[in-house]
């Protein structure tokens, strides 16, 4: 029967695959020894499509457009040698001595490993290709210089390395290692080992994942394989319905100029996934699946995943908890333990010309590098090669980076509001035209009084972020707010669905080491696997964290102490710059005072984060978490609580308590009985509070970049610079294999992933929580992320070795309460900035109490006239003179009583005005924005539509897909056999 071509389209690739099924899967027999293979596979005719769907048999390949073509040719190449190679593992002799209980543990030469048979009747045949086609393959693959792949392979060329472990061979921990290795070769890895070419301690182990033990796991852990083609229920209505709308629409959309966010599809060939259904694999219901190569069946980060879940789970020692590489790491019986990368990340030749070596490859030239900083992320590449977990991560900072788009454009807009209405504020007119106005002295002894046109330059700055758009921005960033993380929880929702995360659950986590040493005596039961575990009491445990906590208060404590210590600083540095010799800086002493407490604020703020760090860990250990996701938990929630304090805790002094108890002449409030308490500006303290913010956030950011790219950069260089002097040494002048390049790289930060998303929480926290005050902290968060994205990218690609591919549905679970934590702080906190700190209230009671519009039914600048001398109290300065009187007047920002009143400098019934309708302006802010936020919350689903009834659907299509391949196949056995079979369910 000559064979049956069945055309399958793949997703948004464009042509179509061409593939060819000659046979089904009759039947399975079971080996002997500890695994399960297949044995025998009886061929039949081809299948006949089904009556509900047909499979889709085209593989998605993972590789690259060349390395397509030479996975898919049968090529031997010569495979690479490399000098002093050697293959050993640990075998365990007795010497002849009397003491025969003790055992020493050698390394002698491995005896060659028996290679898995390739059952090729599992795969999708290919047409035959003739001796010419493939001799000009292997040319154009030459010709293409593909990196020669002996680096990532055994040195027969023909095993795949998985995964890397190094050890030192001066190590003392011979036996568990040896022990170790004995039972991953037991459990079905290959093992080969190799020196290092610069350092003749390091040895490296390379682990390879045969076919049946990747069968194996991959059915334990429950890892999801494409078996059918997708077939959506929405199909059918595009054909019936809109055909017309739809096609005018394309035609319309064709005549637009293209995204330059997107990508090309020629820029990332092969990327997208055949779209098929997937299912958990199984070793019985193989014939279901699509397989038509098993080197790329299972991906590099699946078969990575897969090792490193033997690793964790073979015992080095006899006893319940002996067991894991994570413990093998911890007592140094290895260095390390990763995923090797897929090749360099350079090329000599061009992408476009000659395409991408790999993936890491193509990373490097359509994601990390700096000259497609507008484009978007290609996610589905970078979970494939990262996993989910870091993909999430990439996914939450590319939708918080794009949501924060709109945010920096409004922000603009209201700071070029301000900034052109800045000479025409009747607040900044009247205090640049107040020659006459003395304002009273600053502070005692040397300083005198000062004209209130000096500080000109100071109204108007101040007048950029605190003008009549400054309470829409508030509103509309709380808006903001909300509507970013729900549609994050949409978007959240997507990738799980099209990255098949949508019914994984976590495995059940491993003990940490320490734990299991601290409580090793006292066990029970563990109630979801029903095995003995150590125990930890509950008085220990209450004990231990009341000693956490204990110790959190503490530096909660330290920060307040480093904020007073800033207070008294500023209360110092205004009496020295307003009784300054130097006219410039005596005149300026309010910019003076601010940005010198700033930079000396973030200095501490940057010195506290080295020793919260440090702190933070120790108490996170004193508590021994179970797992290692409670460690993380733990400690990710201590690092939030220092640093925001560290970050926030002067802003909030700032904001909310600056001028507030300085009193008034003749009854200055003074610290100490030394020094007078700072005062605002007559203009306002928002100014204040807007330095404070911009120097913070720009240095802090500054400073973070430099520290995560220049520290990585400065630890490779010298790695580099030690690997050259070993190779002058060394005489070979062959290229590093891949192992040892790794090897030198940097290791990815012992917390994970934790340290980044507190970096853009608290960053999210510094945008939202007081942006009344600063309208471009959007903008800055906006460049600071673009920077963000393409250095991560830059460290994951280049800098950092490979991390292990991890799965995850979720971003975790602070990174889910924190933003909405602080989108309720926000909400409060610039309803007092705006309602206390600016002086926004103050105007608006003017204006409809006070001013010369109060009979007027419209409103509008002219209406603040006199705002500026209705808002100075008079001080009579006579009063400061012991024995004379001299009648000399001076002002000062209150509302206070003159002098000559019945009852002098008492509160006036307008301070009284303004007080009540800051508290009413504060309540209504408040009950406004949280209604609009409640309502839009409960408007936006947390999963989309149309998303919900396509998993309906699907579900439903794979329970008829599974049934009629289950059909077919019953049927094929019956006839094999000569019985008689029937189109239903025997």
């Amino acid at each position: 029967m000559y064979p049956a071509f069945i055309f399958c389209t793949r997703g948004s690739l464009s042509g179509t695959t061409m593939v060819h099924h000659s046979g089904s899967i009759q039947s399975f027999k079971q080996q002997k020894g500890m695994h399960n293979s297949i044995s025998e596979i009886l061929k039949e005719k081809t299948l006949k499509s089904s009556r509900r769907s047909l499979p889709c048999l085209a593989q998605s390949q993972t590789h690259p457009q060349n390395l397509n073509h030479f996975l898919s040719v049968p090529l031997s190449p010569k495979p690479k040698t490399y000098p002093h190679s050697v293959s050993a593992s640990c075998t365990q002799i007795t010497p002849p001595s009397t003491d025969t209980s003790q055992d020493v543990y050698m390394e002698e030469k491995e005896v060659g490993e028996s290679e898995t048979k390739t059952d090729e009747t599992f795969l999708v045949q290919q047409k035959p290709v003739s001796r010419a086609k493939l001799e000009a393959r292997t040319d154009s693959i030459k010709g293409n210089n593909l990196e020669n792949p002996s680096g990532l392979m055994f040195r027969d060329g023909k095993k795949r390395i998985d995964y890397i472990l190094v050890y030192k061979k001066s190590s003392p921990q011979v036996e568990k290692r040896c022990t170790f290795e004995r039972n991953l070769r037991a459990e079905g890895l290959m093992l080969e080992k190799e020196p290092s070419l610069t350092n003749g301690d390091i040895m490296f182990v390379k682990i390879h994942a045969p076919w049946d033990t990747l069968c194996k796991y991959a059915e334990q852990m429950n890892i999801r394989m494409p078996f059918r083609k997708k077939c959506y229920f929405t199909d059918w209505k595009k054909k019936t319905m809109g055909s017309r709308f739809h096609l005018r629409f394309r035609q319309l959309k064709s005549w637009l100029p293209r995204n330059p966010m997107k990508l090309d599809k020629e820029a990332l060939p092969d990327l997208e996934e055949t779209d098929c259904y997937t299912a958990p694999f199984s070793r019985t219901r193989m014939h279901h699946f699509t397989i038509n190569n098993r080197q790329t069946f299972f991906s590099n980060s699946t078969r990575s995943r897969i090792v490193h879940h033997v690793l964790q789970r073979t015992k080095y020692e006899d006893g319940k908890s002996k067991m894991g590489i994570n413990r093998l790491l911890g007592n140094s019986t290895y260095e390390a333990a990763f995923p090797p990368h897929e090749g360099s990340y350079k090329s000599r030749h061009p992408i476009k010309t000659h395409g991408a070596q790999n993936h890491r490859h193509l990373l490097y030239e359509r994601w990390a590098r700096w000259g497609i900083w507008y484009k978007y992320q290609p996610l589905d590449l970078i979970r494939r090669y990262f996993g989910e977990k870091i993909g999430l991560y990439f996914a939450w900072l590319g939708w918080y980076t794009g949501m924060l788009i709109p945010a920096a454009l409004v922000g603009l807009f209201v700071f070029l509001y301000g900034l052109f209405t800045m000479d025409s504020s009747q607040v900044s007119k009247e205090i640049c035209e107040a020659n006459t106005t003395i304002m009273c002295p600053m502070c005692e002894g040397n300083c005198s009084s000062w004209a209130l046109s000096d500080s000109c330059v100071y109204a108007k700055v101040t007048h950029l972020f605190d003008n009549g758009g400054t309470v829409f921005f508030a509103i509309f960033m709380a808006i903001w707010a909300t509507v970013f993380l729900e549609f994050w929880k949409r978007r959240r929702a997507e990738l799980t669905y099209d990255w098949d995360l949508i019914d994984w659950e976590e495995e059940e986590e491993e003990l940490r080491p320490q734990f299991e040493a601290k409580y090793s005596r006292k066990e029970r039961v563990n109630p979801i696997s029903g095995k003995p575990e150590p125990f930890q009491p509950f008085t220990d445990k209450l004990s231990r964290l009341m000693v956490s906590v204990s110790g959190i208060f503490f530096m909660i404590s330290l920060v307040l102490t480093a904020v007073f210590a800033v207070v008294v600083f500023r209360l110092i540095a205004m009496e020295k710059f307003a009784s300054f010799q130097w006219e410039f800086v005596k005149k300026n002493w309010q910019f003076a005072t601010s940005g010198t407490g700033v930079c000396i604020n973030f200095m501490i703020i940057m010195s506290l984060n080295v020793v919260y760090e440090k702190v933070a860990y120790l108490l996170t250990n004193l508590e021994h978490p179970r797992t290692e996701s409670e460690w993380e938990n733990s400690f990710a929630l201590k690092m939030f609580l220092f640093q925001f304090v560290n970050l926030n805790s002067s802003t909030f002094y700032i904001a909310f308590f600056l001028g507030r108890f300085a009193g008034r002449p003749g009854d200055y409030n003074k610290l100490f009985n030394r020094w007078r308490m700072e005062e605002c500006h007559p203009s306002g303290c928002l100014i204040d509070l807007c330095l404070q913010m911009g120097v913070i956030m720009v240095l802090k950011q500054i400073w973070n970049n430099f520290m995560e790219l220049g520290y990585p950069l400065l630890q490779n260089w010298w790695s580099r610079r030690k690997m050259k002097r070993a190779g002058e040494q060394n005489k070979s002048k062959e290229e590093l294999p891949q192992w040892d390049r790794d090897w030198n790289l940097q290791p990815m930060n012992a917390h994970g992933l934790v340290d980044e998303y507190l970096e853009m929480v608290l960053q999210f926290g510094f945008t939202t929580i007081f942006v009344a005050a600063f309208p471009l902290a959007p903008l800055l968060a906006l460049l600071n992320n673009i920077i963000e994205i393409r250095l991560d990218a830059y460290k994951f690609v280049t800098q950092w070795r490979r991390p292990m591919p991890a799965r995850a549905t979720d971003i975790g679970w602070y990174m889910a309460w924190y933003p909405e934590g602080i989108g309720v702080v926000a909400v409060i906190t610039n309803a007092f900035v705006i309602a206390i700190t600016s002086d926004y209230i103050p105007r608006f009671v003017y204006a409809f109490k006070y001013g010369p519009c109060v009979d007027k039914g419209y409103r509008h600048e002219k209406c603040l006239r006199g705002y500026l001398n209705n808002s100075l109290s008079v001080f009579d300065m006579g009063e400061l003179k012991n024995g004379s009187y001299h009648p000399r007047y001076c002002r000062y920002r209150d509302y206070r009583a003159p002098p000559w009143s019945p009852e002098p400098y008492d509160f006036t019934l307008q301070f009284w005005h303004v007080l009540a309708a800051r508290l009413a302006f504060i309540i209504v802010f408040e009950h406004l924005v949280f209604g609009i936020k409640t309502f839009i919350a409960h408007m936006i689903p947390d999963m989309p539509k149309d998303l919900c009834d396509r998993m309906r659907r699907e579900k439903y299509l794979m329970q008829e897909m599974i049934y009629e391949a289950e059909l077919e196949h019953l049927q094929k056995e019956r006839k094999k056999n000569g019985k008689r079979y029937h189109h239903e369910w025997p």
